[in-house]
């Protein structure tokens, strides 16, 4: 049903995220050209609705523009190898104020509690300290990094008791080493290491780009780290590409369920992405949140309620819970973050040597993604692992799709005998038949 509010059947939609949400943790790393560039207020106001809607936030923030911006006004040009800087004590006297006044601000700003802003009410306890212990990078091909270091570990039992207290943990990208000196650190890294400490449910990055794209230019919802690693590999060293694809991947490696990779430049991308079922950037997980997979009883709740639309609009016939319950091993299903958006059937007629595609329906939002081809081809690698050489359809809506696709029209003659003595003449179905070479 339509709504005179659209914002009112976002909500409804959004519920379960709000569900799933409550009580995870979000490691969130916002690149320093967000805040160099304006989008600071509304990030916060963001994080700050995650949190009172019971997401456990650790902050991770970079700050390499406003360095940049700090060196070039005291005349200081580093030295950059292999993508990082030389962090001399120069360098490092610039690093650590730049951290100190973006903490600050950071901090200032998740006090406000005007009534006139978007934080009235909301009362956000944000905490920063020794919370990354780092080491240096040494001599690495003959050169000394001197203070450029990199994580050693994230004190995580220290931020997990932040967390419980309702905090929000901010971390900036320094670290702390036990002779007592600060290093300078990769904010990617940082956030990296932070999530996977943490054991954390999300990793966002949130930096200049909306997303991954592949050669036509459309952006890849998702990928596993082995597809996104030759990605990496052809970026710049040091580019936030290569900084953020090596987090992602990393990340996911070693236990992050998910790593999503946003465009802070898009107002609506950290809430889109988290309470909308498609979301808006690419998401790199070690295992696939759409896949085709087999039915199983489980599965029945969202085979009936993927199926009503269509059955109530003719195209396909009405099938019963108690029946979907006996076939259940005949079905495959398409599942996309818990949700049932594709399925089909294959009922094997053994003697005949023929099986019948039956019950092929795809979500009516999910249509142009070639789900239907691909449950086609599955069902037909299985009726071939069952010795089947053909396969046949009913249909009264979709003749294209199945000669698009090697079916041609057939007789009700060659239809196995036992589906051609419960052929449905009122319905008048066109049959479809198609080879298995």
């Amino acid at each position: 049903m339509n709504t005179r509010f659209p914002f009112v059947d976002w909500f409804r939609n959004s519920s379960p995220y709000i569900n799933a949400h409550r009580g995870r943790t979000f490691v969130i790393l916002i690149e320093g050209e967000a805040m160099a560039q304006g989008r600071g207020e509304q990030l916060i106001q963001d994080l700050a609705l995650l949190h009172t809607l019971g997401v456990r936030l650790v902050v991770v923030f970079g700050i390499r523009p406003q360095v940049n911006a700090a060196l070039e006004a005291a005349g200081i040009t580093p030295t950059r190898h292999d993508g990082r800087w030389i962090a001399d004590g120069a360098i490092m006297a610039c690093v650590e104020r730049v951290a100190a006044e973006q903490r600050l601000w950071l901090e200032a700003r998740l006090s406000l509690g005007l009534p006139n802003t978007p934080l009235h009410g909301v009362e956000l306890t944000a905490v920063s300290g020794n919370l990354v212990m780092a080491k240096p990078l040494g001599v690495r091909e003959g050169v000394d990094y001197d203070h450029s270091g990199e994580v050693r570990r994230v004190r995580a039992a220290a931020v997990q008791a932040l967390l419980e207290q309702g905090s929000l943990v901010l971390l900036p990208p320094l670290g702390f080493s036990s002779t007592g000196e600060v290093f300078d650190l990769d904010a990617s890294e940082v956030a990296q290491q932070a999530a996977v400490a943490l054991k954390a449910d999300k990793l966002i990055l949130l930096g200049e780009a909306d997303g991954l794209h592949d050669e036509s230019g459309a952006l890849q919802r998702q990928l596993t780290p082995g597809e996104a690693e030759p990605l990496r590999h052809r970026s710049a060293p040091g580019s936030e590409l290569d900084r953020h694809l090596a987090a992602a991947c990393g990340a996911a490696r070693f236990g992050v369920a998910r790593t999503h990779l946003l465009s802070w430049h898009d107002h609506d991308a950290l809430l889109g992405e988290l309470f909308t079922r498609d979301g808006v950037g690419t998401m790199i997980t070690q295992h696939r949140y759409e896949q085709l997979r087999a039915a199983q009883l489980g599965d029945i709740a969202g085979l009936l309620e993927l199926l009503e639309p269509l059955e109530r609009r003719g195209m396909l016939v009405a099938r019963s819970r108690e029946r979907l319950e006996h076939e259940i091993d005949d079905y495959l299903v398409i599942e996309r973050d818990g949700m049932i958006i594709g399925c089909a059937a294959l009922h094997a007629f053994r003697d005949a040597g023929m099986g019948e595609l039956a019950c092929v329906a795809v979500h009516d939002d999910y249509r142009r993604g070639a789900r239907g081809g691909l449950l086609l081809a599955e069902t037909e690698r299985r009726a071939r692992r069952q010795g089947l050489t053909s396969l046949f359809a009913l249909t009264t809506h979709t003749t294209h799709w199945f000669f698009e696709h090697g079916f041609r029209l057939a007789e009700l003659s060659e239809l196995p005998h036992l589906k051609r003595d419960a052929y449905n003449h009122a319905r008048k179905s066109k049959i479809l038949l198609k080879p298995l070479g």
